[in-house]
């Protein structure tokens, strides 16, 4: 086979280096020394190009959208035990389960088994077939795993289309972000990389709100609808600059950054940063086993992944899908006296506001500051609501009259808020800034499989705690470890808000002392871009 490396050819106007300046055995993808050739850093090299230092926010907004819009399938997929289980357990049921089952637990977890898989799979592809053919074919399994439930017979076929639908959120999570992560510049990307938590808090919005009116199968029907649009609009769109050019197709890179910036933005000063944080960090492709390894044992890739490892450990354990996945039934049993499907659906609609507002302040904000009051936020209303069970114990067994029903619906509500300010947007958001362009795929899908597992353990373990240390026992062990990651967060989450993702490797890597100043902020003018 040909070397791919010599596809482009220097006769091309628009090459990275004039062919005058270069003998011809420099003209083509590379250097003599394997580098990349630097481009013109000229206003006038590009004759096409404009003074524009600012990207179109319109192309680069409408690609982040895009490319996360299977996350929204993710939220559908996180929705729908909690309408579905209800249904199932009525006495009419086609397919009857009993409240506290095996079959129950199974049928919210399924889908975190899948999921794990799905990170793994992902990651693996993400930086062997690239970003854009991940995308697209992630959106299969979903698309499968919502025909399987919405024609299933008996509860196996419910727990195939489970673990498809698991598998196909987990394939979506990291090449969203990491796609989103690296066509959008500096002061787009943390808010455009938070659209896919607005995606998931939509998709379970949706889903609460399609269980309030119609049978569990019909919603699966309606939201096998989200992959198919998903998986056909990915094809409107290149693939990143970033990827190819470590895959050393630079003229390829170009002509996609044109279409992600739109034709008056100058691309060669963002061109020549590419390549030459590519040629200064000798990034090129892993091919064997052996070469992977390494790259994932390097400090500038161990270091944010142990960092992003026990955040979601943290943050999966104050109890954030135990909410999502068993809404309906705890809004049963917290002792409220508002409509259970009414009172969720309610909460769909606070958690995607609170998202929203939550990628505002993560571009205003940064990530410390988020994530402090998340940990704080969900540790004190998750306290407050085991509190609240134990009490409503205590008078249901004395013959006492149940009072303040509000306060178990404002401790939910209060989770909500808080938990998606931070904990649902921020390691998210930083899967797409903290890891190395060179193994970024790879390991993002482990630390997205790693998110996954924990949810796995949280929402399969919960009826067993319940079982063991009472509904108000569960609750309040999952507000002691999210104060508890309080102290861990000040201590080692660096402000990553601002910075290139240069400046973040460097960091991770020993090249940089600090990635903070005093006042936890490095400012960075709009425009200024870096891969």
């Amino acid at each position: 086979m040909a070397d791919k490396n010599s596809d482009i050819q220097s006769s091309d106007k628009s090459s990275l280096v004039e062919p005058t300046i270069l003998p011809k055995t420099l003209s083509s993808n590379k250097l003599a020394d394997g580098k990349l050739p630097l481009p013109l850093n000229s206003k006038n090299s590009d004759p096409e190009a404009g003074e524009n230092v600012n990207g179109s926010v319109v192309k680069q907004v409408l690609a982040a959208i895009v490319a996360q819009l299977g996350t929204i399938g993710t939220g559908m997929t996180f929705g729908f035990s909690a309408i579905a289980l209800p249904q199932l357990q009525e006495a009419n049921s086609t397919i009857p389960i009993e409240e506290g089952s095996t079959e129950e637990s199974w049928i919210a977890s399924m889908s975190s088994i899948g999921t794990p898989i799905g990170c793994l799979i992902s990651g693996y592809m993400m930086d062997v077939l690239g970003r854009k053919r991940s995308l697209i074919i992630t959106e299969i399994p979903a698309l499968l795993g919502w025909i399987l439930i919405a024609f299933a017979t008996d509860i196996r076929m419910i727990y195939a289309g489970r673990f498809f639908v698991g598998l196909g959120s987990g394939m979506v999570g990291a090449p969203a972000r990491v796609y989103t992560g690296e066509v959008t510049q500096p002061h787009l990307r943390g808010m455009l990389t938070a659209f896919a938590s607005i995606g998931v808090s939509t998709g379970v919005m949706i889903e609460y709100a399609l269980g309030s009116a119609l049978a569990w199968n019909t919603c699966a029907a309606i939201s096998g609808i989200l992959p198919l649009a998903a998986l056909l609009l990915m094809f409107l769109y290149p693939e990143t600059p970033s990827y190819l050019i470590s895959r050393s197709r630079p003229e390829k890179a170009r002509k996609a950054l044109k279409q992600f910036r739109g034709s008056t933005y100058n691309v060669n000063q963002e061109m020549e940063t590419l390549i030459d944080f590519s040629n200064k960090n000798n990034i090129k492709h892993l091919t064997g086993l052996r070469e992977i390894v390494r790259a994932l044992l390097k400090p500038n890739a161990l270091k944010p992944f142990t960092l992003l490892f026990l955040y979601f450990l943290i943050y999966q354990w104050s109890g954030t899908n135990v909410i999502t996945f068993y809404a309906v039934e705890i809004f049963h049993d917290s002792g409220a006296t508002l409509d259970k499907y009414l009172a969720a659906v309610i909460l769909g609609v606070v958690r995607l506001a609170s998202t929203i507002v939550a990628c505002i302040l993560c571009r205003i904000c940064g990530r410390r500051p988020l994530t402090m009051v998340s940990s704080i936020g969900c540790g004190l209303s998750m306290l407050g609501l085991g509190g609240y069970m134990w009490l409503k114990t205590y008078w249901t067994a004395n013959s006492l009259p149940i009072i303040a029903t509000w306060f178990p619906v404002f401790c939910i509500f209060a989770y909500t808020i808080t938990c998606t300010l931070g904990f649902l947007v921020i390691p998210w958001v930083m899967i797409g800034e903290v890891y190395p362009v060179q193994v970024r795929g790879i390991i993002g899908g482990l630390t997205t499989m790693a998110a996954h597992s924990f949810i796995f353990t949280v929402v399969k373990t919960y009826p067993f705690l319940v079982h063991a240390i009472t509904r108000h026992g569960t609750f309040i062990l999952y507000g002691g470890i999210s104060l508890f990651g309080t102290i861990y967060f000040y201590l080692c989450l660096p402000e990553t808000k601002g910075k290139t993702l240069q400046e973040i490797e460097d960091y991770f890597s020993g090249r940089k002392n600090n990635l903070t100043t005093n006042s936890m902020v490095l400012k960075v003018e709009k425009g200024q871009v870096l891969p």
